[in-house]
Formats: C-alpha cells, sequence, structure tokens
C-alpha cells in the first residue's frame, strides 16, 4: 500500500479514519502493518501489501482459486493481445487522456484485467476484490506506484465517499448474493461529476438453452480442485467438437453454445494454446461460482434512474451495460 491510499480509506464499521501502525515499508510501499481506526480502534492488517477488511474465506473463494490458478491469462501484457483493453474502452466510454492522475476504484478487480489497463492510462487505481484474487493482482501489477490493492467487501467497502472521479465494476455483480444491493452500494463512491460504469450477465429466454445454466447448480457443489480436474477433462474432450461445430458456416456460431465449454475462435485472436488454456479458465469460471444472477435490461435501466446519476446509457454489449455521471447536485436519491 501506498500512503496516498489514507486519503481515500475509511473503517467500514464506523466510517472513522484510519491511521497506520506498525507499519514495515519496503521502498515507499507497506508490505506489512495494520490500519486502526481512530473511533472504533478496530484493526485491519495490511500483509503482503494489500490491505485486508475481509475474511480469506468467503462466497468469492472460487474466484480467489481461479485468479491465482490463471494469474496472467487475461493480462494483455501476458497474452499479446489488447483484448482486456479492447473491452474496458468500448465498455465504459471512457478516453485514456481523461484518466490521466485520476482517481479510479476498480471493483471486483481479479488478477488486474482492467487495472492493469487504467494504469496504463497513468490513473490512480485502487483495485478491491473480495477474493484473495487480490494476491495475483498485486503480484501481476506491483510495478505500478500508483496502484493500491484491498481486500474488501462491496457492501461495505472501506472508502470515503465521493473519493473517486471513476468507478468501474465489470464482470462482477451477478456474482454477488444481492445484485440490487451490491449496485446500491457503487454510485456512493462516485465523486460528484464523476463516472460509474457496470456490467451484468443479461437475463434472456434463450439463456434456459445454455448447459452453464443446468450444469451449475450440480457443479457449484463440487470441491474446487475437483471440479478443476473435471473442467480439464472436458476441455480436453469438448473443445475440439466445439470448435468442429462453430467452423459450420451460418450456424455454428450459436451451435456451438449447447457444448458445455468457452470456445474463443473467431472471437478472439488466440494461438492454439491461448485458445485451451482460455477453455479452461471460462468454463471453470461458469460453473463454480456460488452465485450467478443475470439481470434483465430493465432492472439495472431503473437501479441507474433511480440514483443521483445523470447522462444515463444502458445498452447491450455482449453484457448488458450501464454507465452514468454522477450528479453534481448534494442531495442523493436513494434506491431503498
Amino acid at each position: 500500500m501506498n500512503n496516498w491510499a489514507l486519503n481515500v480509506l475509511c473503517c467500514p464499521s464506523c466510517g472513522g479514519g484510519l491511521y497506520l501502525r506498525n507499519a514495515r515499508y519496503v521502498n515507499e510501499n507497506v508490505e506489512d502493518g495494520a490500519l486502526a481506526c481512530h473511533n472504533c480502534f478496530k484493526l485491519y492488517p495490511i500483509v503482503d501489501y494489500v490491505l485486508r477488511f475481509a475474511r480469506m474465506e468467503n462466497y468469492s473463494k472460487n474466484f480467489g482459486f481461479q485468479w491465482n490458478k490463471f494469474a496472467k491469462t487475461q493480462l494483455d501484457s501476458h497474452s499479446g493481445h489488447p483484448i482486456s483493453r479492447e473491452r474496458f474502452f468500448r465498455t465504459t466510454g471512457w478516453k485514456p487522456e481523461d484518466m490521466q492522475g485520476k482517481c479510479v476504484l476498480d471493483v471486483g478487480c481479479g488478477a488486474g484485467r482492467f487495472a492493469e489497463v487504467a494504469l496504463s492510462a497513468g490513473a490512480n487505481v485502487v483495485a478491491l476484490d473480495y477474493s484473495n484474487a487480490v494476491d495475483a493482482c498485486w503480484k501481476n501489477l506491483r510495478q505500478h506506484s500508483n496502484l493500491v490493492v484491498v481486500q474488501g467487501n462491496i457492501y461495505r467497502m472501506p472508502f470515503k465517499p465521493e473519493c473517486f472521479d471513476f468507478v468501474y465494476c465489470l464482470g462482477v455483480l451477478q456474482h454477488t448474493p444481492n445484485v440490487r444491493k451490491a449496485f446500491i452500494a457503487l454510485p456512493d463512491q462516485v465523486k460528484k461529476g464523476g463516472k460509474l460504469v457496470v456490467d451484468v450477465y443479461p437475463k434472456l429466454f434463450l439463456n434456459i438453452l445454455w448447459p452453464k445454466y443446468w450444469l451449475r447448480p450440480f457443479a457449484k457443489r463440487i470441491p474446487q480442485k475437483s471440479l478443476f480436474r473435471i473442467v480439464k477433462v472436458m476441455v480436453r474432450y469438448l473443445l475440439p467438437i466445439s470448435l468442429a461445430i462453430g467452423r459450420v458456416p451460418l450456424i455454428g456460431r450459436k451451435l456451438r453454445y449447447l457444448i458445455p465449454v468457452a470456445n474463443y475462435e473467431g472471437i478472439y485472436p488466440l494461438s492454439k494454446e491461448q485458445l485451451k488454456e482460455w477453455a479452461i479458465m471460462d468454463t471453470f469460471d461458469m460453473l463454480s461460482p456460488k452465485y450467478d444472477q443475470p439481470q434483465s435490461l430493465e432492472t439495472l435501466a431503473g437501479w441507474f434512474k433511480s440514483s443521483n446519476l445523470q447522462n444515463i446509457d444502458i445498452f447491450r454489449a455482449g453484457f448488458f451495460v450501464g454507465r452514468a455521471v454522477k450528479e453534481c447536485s448534494s442531495e442523493y436519491s436513494s434506491l431503498d
């Protein structure tokens, strides 16, 4: 952690200010120590450069397993392709030059695929995740002096209100226990005049045809290591079938979704080895989450309209996407 993070942090229990205790520095980063609350005196450990406001074991442990197993797979610097960068700027509609020197909150950072993009734009990034994927994120991006990594709960984020110029939450909300409540937590983090972007899995009638949704109720109960071994076998035998079906003219790209493995041929410019690696990673991602709750476009639009947001734009880009600007007025219209 860097000392500049103290300007945005607060106690998630009482909202009090925090100060460092027993900090051990390596260069300008705090490797170990604790954050103490001025008001309620609670202590929050700093372990291996990561600020810890959450228990290590929680509902997101499958993502911790996944992103430590595939720590670098989705990083553009590793894949050699601007896959994350293109998705980030296409989804947010932001411009890199607008993010230079700004304070950015990445909610659900995983191994840091989008944090890497924001950092490359010159932003000061606070990357938050509930799982121990934060360890992969720090290891991947620790060379950036403008990065702070936080393990924390989206429902009780350890940040002062309205501290961030840009807040994004991509690929995350549907995996929380209460998606609406998770969304409600986000606008409060945005500065007046700042920008918010989220996306959610689309709730569609055709989802009933997707094998993911009738396999997952069983798969999510399987221990992670056992499920991972099963997924590797599935990919070994089913990915070639999916690839063959996907190459059928006209209908192949649609029909291949009936095979329960992730297949990115023709979507991303990946090598044969990368296609297999991404297939294992995202097939596990499909089957392992404790929560997977798609949302309708109308529901997402309703959340935005009931918040203190303006210039709302709701659309589909694979996922359902919502983006908006925080109003500059001091009044807040709650969803409750």
